[in-house]
């Protein structure tokens, strides 16, 4: 044991005890040990997926997309602050010096003292009273096309530019509450104008930056008018520490850059696709305490908690091996050796865990770039791999990419898709290639239609090898077909026809003859009708699949949470 008496005898007899001193401690801006690092491949990854491709993505526009913690950057908040009072008082003192009276009234004077002195012609005398009358700028102007831009019309642009001045000397008195004796002439008033509008912009970007530390931001020219050497210095300094931050966080994440701008390793998917599925997730954890199917218990890989009498065939290595001891001692006392007995033997209940193939059409046909549906479908896609990788390694997916004709897609390749270009604007067409004439190709056919029938077929040429009764085709689209393939030809045809929706009802019984369900996610458009509706109804109900209507927003979390659905009603 201590001996505690001396201490207690020195701690009545010393003040403090003994203190720690921390150089460069900060109690308020001290970064918390569990602020999470920026997210730099999500920044990326975003505009990898908006653009379909980071050659154009700057620093600085990397820099603003990333969201990081003030209290990471040590002096960030009190520079930013000490800034802030600056430009604050700074603009105290302008309105508590200034008033505007005397520059209204000579704003207004000039205005109509020079009007009085014009002589508009007779066909334009009514009109040009009353816009001077009303002060009407847009007024002026039409009358300035009137005129022909004659000697009149000149002097029309003088005039405007008088009321233009009157009207912004009383957007000054309006805007601002001045308080002060010393009086303005216009363009001193203009002059100060300009200045405090200077000061509340960068009063919002310092505001701003203090909440997300993007210093790039802050009009860096415009704030050093106020601000003294060594307050702009000491900022240089902290932006370049966030950009070196920045750096090493997206090399961390696998964000590399090269002369040809960003490129995004299979890390940096990794961390997105995470990030995405947590979100997804987040979003829904209220609903976690809900019922779940029972898994089916029987051969399987998946060993249970519950245990079972040891029966002939019975595999050896899922022996529940402590209490097969138990039951032996408990049959035969503690003697040595034990003897175990089959009787005796414990197995481990397993629950099968069926695997599940899926293709997903995506739809990339022209009006996918309708409110950017197509990074939402994007990402959607992302989202299920992620999935499908950490929770269901054993199931396959297919990406296939559906325009005028149908394609597959590796899952690097999904955030480079782009909606195709519309090439033709006639109200009607018509069209029809036949593709196995070899001076025709694929660069000559416009890509912009939908072929769900020949994304069909391909999407059951990958299911049809797949040794698992659990196959789907996953259909995310806006609306009707309006494409499909009779042998060899090619039809296009808008608004969509019946020969096209005949065609790919055909290609869907096809798949149900084959036991493969199709379900339809349909995206909310602007032109969505009752046609679109009723054919996505058609065709799912042909392999007894469902239609799930779905905003661009929620179509990620939508689809991962179906995937998830559906994968607990094969096991359950």
């Amino acid at each position: 044991m201590k001996d505690t008496s001396s201490s207690e005898t020195n701690s009545s007899t010393q003040l403090g005890g003994v203190i720690h001193t921390y150089q460069g401690y900060d109690p308020i801006q001290f970064p918390s040990p569990r602020a999470a690092p920026p997210e730099v491949a999500s920044a990326a990854m975003e505009h990898l997926l908006l653009y379909g491709n980071t050659r154009d993505l700057t620093e600085e526009e990397l820099a603003n997309a990333v969201h990081i913690d003030p209290s990471q950057i040590s002096g960030l908040g009190p520079s930013l602050q000490a800034l802030i009072e600056m430009l604050k008082e700074r603009k105290r003192k302008i309105l508590e010096t200034f008033r505007t009276e005397e520059a209204q009234k000579e704003a207004h004077d000039t205005f109509h003292n020079s009007a009085a002195q014009y002589k508009p012609p007779k066909n334009l005398a009514t009109a040009f009273e009353r816009a001077v009358k009303q002060e009407q700028l847009y007024e002026l102007e039409s009358l300035y096309y009137s005129s022909g831009r004659n000697s009149f019309g000149k002097s029309i642009l003088s005039l405007s530019q008088k009321l233009g001045e009157k009207y912004q000397v009383d957007e000054l008195a309006s805007k601002y509450e001045f308080t002060g004796k010393t009086s303005m002439d216009v363009p001193k008033a203009l002059e100060i104008k300009e200045e405090l509008e200077m000061i509340d912009k960068l009063l919002q970007q310092l505001e701003e930056a203090k909440k997300n530390a993007k210093v790039g931001i802050i009009d860096m020219e415009g704030l050093s008018e106020f601000a003294d050497l060594e307050q702009m210095e000491n900022l240089r300094k902290l932006q370049e520490q966030i950009n070196e931050i920045i750096r090493a966080e997206a090399e961390r994440q696998g964000v590399n850059q090269d002369r040809n701008g960003f490129q995004l390793t299979p890390k940096a998917y990794r961390l997105f696709q995470s990030s995405v599925l947590t979100m997804i997730f987040n979003e829904l954890q209220a609903s976690r305490t809900g019922r779940h199917n029972v898994p089916i218990e029987g051969e399987g890989a998946t060993e249970s908690t519950r245990t079972k009498e040891y029966e002939f065939g019975d595999s050896a290595s899922q022996m529940d091996i402590p209490s097969s001891m138990i039951n032996a001692l408990i049959r035969s006392g503690p003697q040595l050796p034990v003897r175990m007995k089959p009787e005796d033997i414990e197995i481990h209940r397993t629950r099968n865990t069926p695997k599940a193939a899926t293709c997903v059409l995506l739809d990339m046909s022209g009006s996918m770039r309708y409110g950017e549906m197509y990074v939402n479908v994007k990402r959607m896609g992302l989202a299920l791999d992620g999935l499908i990788r950490k929770e269901y390694p054993g199931d396959f997916l297919q990406f296939i990419e559906m325009y005028s004709f149908a394609k597959p897609v590796a899952i690097a390749d999904v955030p480079m898709l782009m909606p195709k270009p519309v090439t033709i604007f006639d109200p009607v067409v018509r069209l029809r290639a036949d593709m196995s004439d070899p001076n025709i190709s694929e660069l000559q056919i416009p890509p912009h239609f939908t072929n769900i029938q020949h994304a069909l077929r391909l999407g059951r040429q990958y299911l049809g090898t797949r040794d698992t009764p659990n196959r789907q085709l996953v259909i995310i689209t806006d609306g009707l077909p309006t494409a499909h393939f009779e042998g060899s030809q090619l039809f296009l045809m808008y608004p969509a026809d019946k020969r096209t929706e005949e065609a790919t009802l055909r290609e869907a019984h096809l798949c149900a003859k084959e036991g493969i369900t199709i379900n339809i996610f349909l995206i909310q458009s602007w032109n969505q009708s009752q046609e679109d509706v009723r054919f996505a109804y058609k065709m799912a109900e042909t392999t007894k699949g469902r239609v799930i209507f779905t905003a661009g927003r929620e179509l990620d979390r939508f689809v991962v949470w179906d995937y998830i659905k559906r994968r607990k009603s094969m096991i359950g």
